[in-house]
């Protein structure tokens, strides 16, 4: 952080300064870690699950972002108080075996992670600019690299360039609603009635779960937190976790109201006629004639934020987790040549840029068990959180979040493999 940042955290920690203007200090890394819930992965599913069955799944999406909530709050508990992030704890408590296996899991997770922001990203200038994707993709490789390059002046710059992303997309989709005939009372129902009504809504519940609750999300955070501020005792502990919880709170409720604005403009938009709109491009091209060139807009101006925005934060994760796994350190620019890679790959063998999305973010989903179980182990133990160990209600809470991940996640390998799936209705 700037010199000017760690004097305002110690002017508020010392009672020095009390106005909420003097607590914003404390605001960044919710903001940074959120941008993981509205990354291009989610537009894919989102265009997904309301073009197929309106606002049914709106129900999970909601589900999705309180598990995120509990577990992004859990996360930057954690480096509050013990001041190593998730990676550095798994290093140190548990075996060396474990530990390269869970190092493996996050590193394909992260690549998912890239493979969706950087092709959201490049589909958005590309259809913007009229040019082939792979020439976008490279352009996106620019502007996320010289994004980075702002993290050497600490993590203030780019908190508030990601911020600003936000912003934009936020902006962005509350136009779209504006513009698109919501049906509320429909919208309404989807949010309460937990309906799943054939494979492919189950399939694409799991990617929003993938797409919503993020492995390097849940990383990332732990790290955003640990070394924020010096804190002398444990009072200065709760205050910096009574800010963090009010962050994460505000930071993820945003986060899920775009999502859920996502699915509702696209059940508005395609539900009726144009169920089979399941790709990004296609969403654009469709968006012109029923809502307008000016939403059509809208939807590709936010969906470049989120692709660059999100993929300098996936970038960011990465190279958290491989820091904090193998105590081990690579150039940024080759974090992010590596990470890229893949989408490369992607492009150029010619498989379609949003099944790729969507098949990412079921990747995610099955990773993301790894972190969420390591956090609940870690934010549980007395002897690495002293009195900062989450109690047994907060403690059920997060087993039955987990529990709810990795049961989508055991339905969807069952389903794969062919095994009848009877309570699925159709």
């Amino acid at each position: 952080m700037t010199h000017r940042t760690q004097d305002g955290i110690r002017a508020v920690l010392a009672g020095e300064r009390r106005s909420l203007r003097a607590r914003l200090v404390f605001a960044g890394p919710a903001i940074v870690a959120s941008i993981a819930y509205m990354d291009p992965g989610n537009y894919a599913t989102n265009i997904q699950a309301g073009a197929g069955y309106g606002y049914q799944l709106l129900w999970v999406v909601l589900l999705a972002n309180l598990i995120a909530m509990l577990f992004q709050a859990l996360s930057a508990r954690l480096g509050i108080v013990t001041g190593k992030n998730l990676a550095e704890l798994s290093r140190d408590n548990f075996p060396k075996w474990v530990v390269w296996v869970m190092w493996a899991v996050s590193e394909v997770a992260a690549m998912a992670t890239d493979l969706a922001e950087f092709l959201g990203g490049a589909i958005g200038l590309a259809l913007l600019l009229d040019l082939p994707l792979i020439v976008g993709m490279g352009i996106t490789a620019i502007i996320t690299y010289a994004i980075l390059v702002f993290e050497r002046q600490g993590f203030r710059p780019i908190e508030l360039i990601i911020g600003a992303f936000v912003g934009i997309i936020g902006l962005c989709y509350l136009a779209e609603i504006l513009i698109a005939p919501i049906d509320w009372k429909a919208a309404g129902l989807g949010l309460v009635q937990p309906v799943i009504a054939d494979n492919t809504a189950l399939l694409i519940s799991v990617g929003i779960i993938g797409a919503t609750v993020m492995p390097h999300a849940i990383y990332l955070h732990s790290g955003l937190t640990q070394s924020r501020a010096v804190l002398r005792h444990d009072d200065d502990r709760r205050r910096v976790l009574r800010f963090s919880n009010i962050e994460v709170i505000v930071a993820l409720t945003v986060a899920g109201l775009i999502n859920m604005a996502m699915v509702m403009m696209a059940a508005s938009a395609f539900h009726q006629g144009y169920s089979q709109v399941a790709e990004i491009e296609t969403a654009y091209h469709t968006l012109t004639p029923l809502l307008g060139a000016a939403a059509a807009g809208l939807f590709l101006a936010s969906l470049i934020a989120s692709g660059v925005s999100s993929s300098v934060v996936g970038t960011m994760a990465g190279q958290m987790i491989m820091q904090g796994f193998l105590h081990f350190r690579v150039p940024i620019w080759v974090r992010r040549l590596v990470t890229m890679v893949p989408a490369f790959v992607v492009v150029a063998m010619g498989y379609n840029a949003t099944e790729a999305l969507v098949i990412s973010q079921v990747i995610l989903s099955i990773a993301l068990p790894v972190p969420m179980i390591a956090l609940i182990v870690f934010i549980s133990r007395k002897d690495i959180m002293g009195e900062f160990a989450i109690g047994r209600l907060t403690s059920g809470l997060a087993i039955i979040g987990a529990a709810i991940v990795l049961g989508l996640n055991f339905v969807l390998l069952a389903q794969t493999f062919g095994v009848r799936i009877p309570f699925l209705q159709g």
